[in-house]
C-alpha cells in the first residue's frame, strides 16, 4: 500500500480500551512523516503499545497559534502529518477544528480516519431515542452564557449529548433540572470502554441525589433526554410539587423570591395556571412552611413586589 499522501489525517484513537484502534489507524500512524498529538508523553504511550516509531509534535489549545503554520509548512513540502487528541475523534471538543480549517483554506486535502468518539457510544447504549440528536460538547462556564445555552437546551426536542468533568457534574445536573424539570430523563454514562465503566438511567431529580451520595468520578458524557413535543393545543402543566423543588432549587443559589419565580415563569411560558405571581406566592410557602397563602383563582399575571 502506497506512502500517505501529503495530507493531515484526523485519526481517531481508543477513549478507553485500546482494541478499539483500527487497523487503518496503526497504518496510518506508522506511514505518516509526522504525528500532531494533544500530548505527546500520553500519545507516546500509546505508539509504543503498538511499537510505532513516529515523529511526534505536540499541538494543543496553548500553542496552536504558533503550531499552526509549521504543521501547514511540512504538508506545503509534501509531508503528511496525523493529527491525534488524548483520547477519541480529533477536532471534537478541542483545537484540532482550527488546524482543519486552516489546511482546507490553503488547499490541502483533509482526510478522516474514523474510529471511536465518546459521544456516539454513550448515545447508542444510552436506550434514548437516537434517530435525532444534537451534540453540544462541554457547556459554557461564563453565567451569562450558560444561562443562555440552558435555556435554549430547554427547548430542544431531540436528545441531547453533553460532555462534563466529575467536578462539574453535580452544578450541571442541578442547572439542567432547573431549566428542563426534575422528571426529565438523562443516562450518565461514566468512564467508557474503561475498566470502571458504568451507566447510570433516570430523572434529573434522582440523578441530582444519586451525585450527591456518591461524588462523581471520572469522565462523564451524559445523555439527555429531549423536551417531550406537544400537541398544538396541549401546554406544559407541571405538578406542584415539580414546581416546589425547582423554586428551592433557584432559592437555594441565593436568587431573591422574585427573580427566582420571573426565572421559573419564563421557563414555564406553555402553562396558563404557573403565573409570576401564582409563583411568588408559592415561593412564600417554601420560606415559611407554616404561612398559608391562598393561591389566586385568576390566571391573569400581575407583577410580583
Amino acid at each position: 500500500m502506497e506512502h500517505p499522501s501529503a495530507a493531515l489525517y484526523l485519526v481517531a484513537t481508543p477513549i478507553g480500551n485500546r482494541e478499539d484502534i483500527t487497523l487503518r489507524a496503526l497504518r496510518v500512524l506508522q506511514e505518516v512523516d509526522w504525528v500532531a498529538a494533544e500530548d505527546t508523553r500520553h500519545s507516546g504511550q500509546l505508539l509504543s503499545h503498538f511499537q510505532i516509531s513516529a515523529r511526534l509534535i505536540s499541538y494543543h489549545e496553548h500553542n496552536a497559534s504558533r503550531r499552526i503554520p509549521q504543521i501547514l509548512k511540512y504538508l506545503a513540502a509534501g509531508q503528511s502529518v496525523a493529527l491525534i487528541s488524548d483520547a477519541g475523534t480529533p477536532a471534537i471538543s478541542d483545537p484540532g477544528q482550527e488546524l482543519v480549517r486552516a489546511c482546507i483554506q490553503a488547499g490541502i486535502p483533509v482526510i478522516p480516519v474514523p474510529g471511536p468518539v465518546a459521544a456516539v457510544a454513550a448515545l447508542t447504549a444510552s436506550g434514548l431515542p437516537t434517530e435525532r440528536f444534537v451534540f453540544e460538547g462541554f457547556l459554557p462556564l461564563k453565567p451569562r452564557q450558560r444561562q443562555a445555552r440552558l435555556q435554549q437546551l430547554a427547548q430542544e426536542e431531540r436528545t441531547i449529548v453533553l460532555y462534563e468533568a466529575p467536578h462539574r457534574l453535580q452544578q450541571t445536573l442541578q442547572d439542567l433540572l432547573v431549566h428542563c424539570g426534575p422528571q426529565r430523563q438523562i443516562v450518565l454514562a461514566r468512564e467508557l470502554t474503561k475498566w470502571h465503566e458504568s451507566f447510570w438511567r433516570g430523572s434529573l431529580a434522582a440523578a441530582l441525589e444519586h451525585c450527591l451520595a456518591q461524588p462523581p468520578r471520572g469522565e462523564f458524557t451524559l445523555v439527555l433526554e429531549g423536551r417531550p413535543s406537544l400537541e398544538k393545543d396541549e401546554e406544559i402543566s407541571p405538578s406542584e410539587a415539580e414546581v416546589r423543588q425547582e423554586l428551592a432549587c433557584l432559592l437555594a443559589k441565593g436568587l431573591p423570591r422574585s427573580a427566582a419565580s420571573r426565572q421559573l415563569a419564563q421557563r414555564l411560558q406553555g402553562s396558563s395556571f404557573w403565573t409570576r405571581r401564582r409563583l411568588y406566592e408559592l415561593s412564600l410557602q417554601l420560606e415559611d412552611p407554616s404561612l398559608s397563602v391562598e393561591l389566586p383563582s385568576t390566571t391573569n399575571e400581575e407583577t410580583a413586589s
